[in-house]
């Protein structure tokens, strides 16, 4: 097992930093083991650190912080079930090829290959698409080495209620070492944008929904304009764009929304104008592909982002209460909202428990004041029974939470059977729970 001492750890957006005392790259089961003891015996936290997609302080430690990107693979497939075992440190990515390689894909995939499986469904990782939960529901049985040491498999068969905890447990069970995954046949995925006024599009909103397999929207602030986001299946031919589109996407996605961020930071006053720019120049677009070719999307402009999801129903009149507080105030901001929905689910901790979801991310460019205006917009979210998606910021306790979940109570039931001392909490995490860390 490799190990290294205090070495420095950011998260990709750079809002949170660490420099833990030791960090491990474990390679098997037992080297995991031994560090879950290790940390225990000494009186001593863990986090386990994944590819740092997360805004939110969830892998914080000065501690000692574990890294799984040396364990990571397929370890085996079930064709005929359609299910695979995973490694938990696998990135999406690396996953959606090994998955197409067995004729296999996921059904939801978010936006960012780089995340890593234990990542993505400890924090409830979601697409876009009404008919669509997020990838922990995805998860048929996991293993996880507890703060006992004791590796645990767990499934709705063997551990009915920890299964639902488990599947989304924001790492504050135990470290999860394998996955199995339901995954469905490979498929294709035509994908298209299409701008369109903001008020046309809540009032289609419901049909919008239920018509696409996948939809979303991003909708420029100060203006009137959307970018609608269509993805559904298709047996057309792949797209195979070259070199030079490949060169002009990268550029308009990433090189123009820098230049206009890096205005906004400079002359905030000129936020109102960047946003226009933006609607104006978001282009109308085709293509056709695989589904983590479609989704997977390069982000080298860096934000802060804070997200909740509310009651689907409730997205219209949110979306215009938004526009005109934003409106009212005039925020320095130029970055588009981003709108995606999901269905309900029965996991604990997910922000879709027993509720079809809408959810609403607001982003601001890295470098620019965003307290304000993320308060601003989670004051609306909060009357409408808004639950902040775990990865994003967000100013929640544990007071908030058993308001919001009718399960809370629960799940801090089981995780202080399961980790009495807090061997995989951080402060982030303690507040989340209610606990006191000594």
């Amino acid at each position: 097992m490799l190990a290294k001492y205090r070495r420095r750890w950011r998260n990709w957006s750079g809002s949170v930093e660490a420099v833990p005392n030791f960090r491990s790259y474990p390679v098997s089961i037992e080297q995991i083991q031994a560090e879950v003891l290790r940390a225990a015996e000494e009186g001593e936290r863990l986090r386990v650190g994944g590819s740092g997609q997360s805004f939110s302080p969830l892998c914080w430690t000065d501690e000692n912080l574990m890294s799984l990107d040396y364990f990571n693979g397929i370890e085996s497939t079930d064709l005929e079930q359609r299910r695979v075992w995973v490694r938990s440190g696998t990135p999406l990515r690396q996953l959606a090829t090994e998955l197409a390689d067995r004729g296999l894909a996921l059904e939801v995939f978010g936006s960012s290959g780089a995340q890593t499986l234990a990542g993505a469904i400890s924090t409830g990782m979601h697409g876009s698409g009404i008919q669509l939960c997020s990838l922990s529901s995805a998860v048929t049985a996991l293993r996880m080495v507890c703060a006992d040491g004791t590796l645990r498999t767990i499934s709705a068969d063997s551990h009915a209620e920890l299964f639902n905890a488990a599947r989304l447990s924001l790492g504050a069970l135990g470290v999860i070492t394998h996955v199995e995954l339901q995954c469905v046949e490979a498929y294709r995925l035509q994908y298209r944008t299409v701008k369109a006024p903001f008020g046309q599009t809540l009032d289609r909103i419901n049909q919008l929904k239920r018509t696409h397999r996948y939809f979303g929207f991003r909708w420029f602030p100060y203006t009137d304009t959307v970018q609608l986001n269509f993805m559904d299946l298709t047996h057309a031919d792949e797209s195979r764009p070259g070199m030079l589109q490949h060169a002009r996407h990268l550029m308009m996605d990433n090189g123009a929304l820098w230049m206009l961020s890096e205005m906004s930071r400079r002359i905030p006053r000129s936020s109102g104008t960047a946003s226009r720019l933006s609607a104006r120049a978001a282009a109308d677009s085709a293509s056709v592909g695989e589904p983590h070719q479609r989704h997977d999307t390069s982000r080298l402009v860096r934000y802060d982002e804070t997200e909740f999801g509310i009651p689907v129903q409730r997205l219209p009149g949110v979306m215009r209460q938004i526009d005109q507080l934003m409106r009212a105030l005039r925020f320095r901001v130029h970055m588009p909202l981003e709108v995606r929905f999901a269905k309900r689910d029965d996991l604990w901790l997910s922000p879709n428990y027993q509720r079809d979801s809408a959810f609403i991310a607001v982003r601001q460019y890295r470098g620019m004041p965003h307290a304000d205006y993320f308060a601003a917009i989670t004051d609306i979210l909060d009357r409408n029974e808004g639950r902040p998606s775990w990865g994003t910021l967000h100013d929640k306790t544990s007071r908030d939470f058993a308001q919001l979940y009718p399960r809370f109570a629960d799940f801090q039931r089981l995780r202080a059977e399961l980790d009495p001392r807090g061997v995989f909490l951080n402060p982030h995490l303690a507040a989340i729970f209610g606990v006191e860390q000594h």
